[in-house]
C-alpha cells in the first residue's frame, strides 16, 4: 500500500533549513585548521547562508499565515448587528410607590385607584392582526373580551391569589373567583370584567355587582373595565368597598409589575387569534358574517343556528378581514 506523505508546514521547513545552514557553517570549523577543512568551509559558507535566509523566510511566511487565519476567525465569530431593537413591555402610568398594596390579615388586596387624568380615548383596532410590543390603551382595544379576562386573571395570580375563571356560559356576575393560597375552601373575592370601549360603567352595574358580592357573603370584589366609570359609579365603589379598575388603573397595575411579568401579561393578551371574539355562550371563536339585507359585517357563533349569539364588529376590524 502506498504510504501517504504528510504535508509539512512552513515552520518545520524553515527550522530544517536553518539547521542545515548552521550545520554548513559550523561543521568545517569543527574539523580544525587543515587545508581540507579550510577548503570545505569556503565551499559551504555561501550555501549555508542561503539556507539560513530561506529558513528565516519560511518562518516569516508561517507567522503571516497565522495572523491572516486569526483575522478570518475573528470576522466569522463577530455577531451581525441586528436592526431590531429589543422592546420591553412598558407603560408610563403610575408606579408601585404611588399605589401601595393593602393587606387584610394574610391576604394581599390590590389597591383601589382614584380616577387618573382624563382617560385617553380608546383607539379602534385598525391593526387587528398586528401584535403590539408594549402596554398601552391600544392593547385593550386590539384584543377581544376573553383575552382581556385572561389578562385580569393573570394579574391577580401574580399578586398571590389562586384563580378560577368562568370562561363561558352563565357566570352569575362573576368572571374570576379568587382563593387564598394559604387557606382552601370558600373564595375570598370575585372579579367582574367588562371589555367595553367608550361605554362607561354605570352605577346600576355596580349595584348589581355589589349584590353578587353580598350573595356570596364577600366583603371585597373587583370590577375591571377597559373603559371608565361614571361619577356615581365611582362614588358607589368607594362607599361599598369595591375595587374599581378602569383602563388607566389596570395599566398602572401592569406598570407596577416586573418587566418579566409585564411581558408574560402581554403574551397572554396576544395569545392565539386574540382579535377574533369568543362566543360568550359556547366558548368557541366566532366567525365573521354579513347581513343578507344590509351587507353589514358582524361576529356570529359557528354553532348557528343552535346558538344565535352575535356581536357587533367595528368598521376598522371589518376592513381588516377578507371579503
Amino acid at each position: 500500500m502506498r504510504r501517504r506523505r504528510t504535508k509539512e508546514s512552513p515552520l518545520s521547513i524553515g527550522l530544517t533549513l536553518i539547521a542545515m545552514g548552521l550545520g554548513m557553517l559550523l561543521v568545517p570549523t569543527m574539523l580544525g585548521s587543515s587545508v581540507v577543512a579550510s577548503a570545505l568551509g569556503t565551499g559551504l559558507r555561501t550555501p549555508g547562508w542561503i539556507m539560513l535566509g530561506l529558513g528565516a523566510l519560511a518562518i516569516a511566511l508561517h507567522m503571516l499565515f497565522l495572523k491572516l487565519n486569526a483575522t478570518k476567525q475573528v470576522a466569522k465569530a463577530r455577531p451581525a448587528s441586528s436592526s431590531r431593537a429589543k422592546v420591553e413591555p412598558s407603560t408610563t402610568y403610575g408606579s408601585p410607590a404611588m399605589h401601595p398594596i393593602r393587606t387584610i390579615g394574610e391576604e394581599r388586596v390590590e389597591p383601589s385607584f382614584a380616577p387618573q387624568p382624563p382617560a385617553t380615548p380608546f383607539i379602534s383596532a385598525t391593526l387587528a392582526h398586528e401584535r403590539l410590543t408594549h402596554w398601552s390603551p391600544e392593547v385593550f382595544a386590539a384584543i377581544e373580551w376573553r383575552r382581556f379576562e385572561a389578562v385580569v386573571e393573570q394579574l391577580f395570580a401574580q399578586a398571590g391569589f389562586e384563580t378560577r375563571a368562568q370562561s363561558h356560559g352563565a357566570d352569575g356576575g362573576v368572571d374570576v373567583w379568587l382563593h387564598s393560597r394559604h387557606a382552601g375552601g370558600a373564595p375570598v373575592g370575585v372579579v367582574q370584567c367588562k371589555h367595553w370601549q367608550g361605554k362607561p360603567v354605570s352605577v346600576s352595574a355596580m349595584r348589581e355587582f355589589f349584590g353578587v358580592m353580598a350573595s356570596h357573603d364577600l366583603k371585597r370584589g373587583t370590577y375591571a373595565t377597559t373603559s371608565r366609570f361614571t361619577a356615581d359609579a365611582l362614588a358607589f365603589t368607594r362607599a361599598n368597598g369595591i375595587n374599581g379598575q378602569d383602563g388607566d388603573g389596570l395599566l398602572a397595575l401592569i406598570a407596577a409589575r416586573t418587566p418579566e411579568q409585564q411581558a408574560a401579561l402581554l403574551a397572554t393578551a396576544f395569545d392565539g387569534e386574540y382579535w377574533r371574539p369568543t362566543c360568550p355562550s359556547c366558548g368557541v371563536k366566532m366567525s365573521d358574517r354579513a347581513s343578507r339585507k344590509t351587507g353589514e359585517r358582524f361576529w356570529g357563533c359557528v354553532n348557528y343556528p343552535r346558538c344565535k349569539t352575535a356581536l357587533p364588529m367595528t368598521k376598522a376590524a371589518a376592513s381588516g378581514l377578507p371579503v
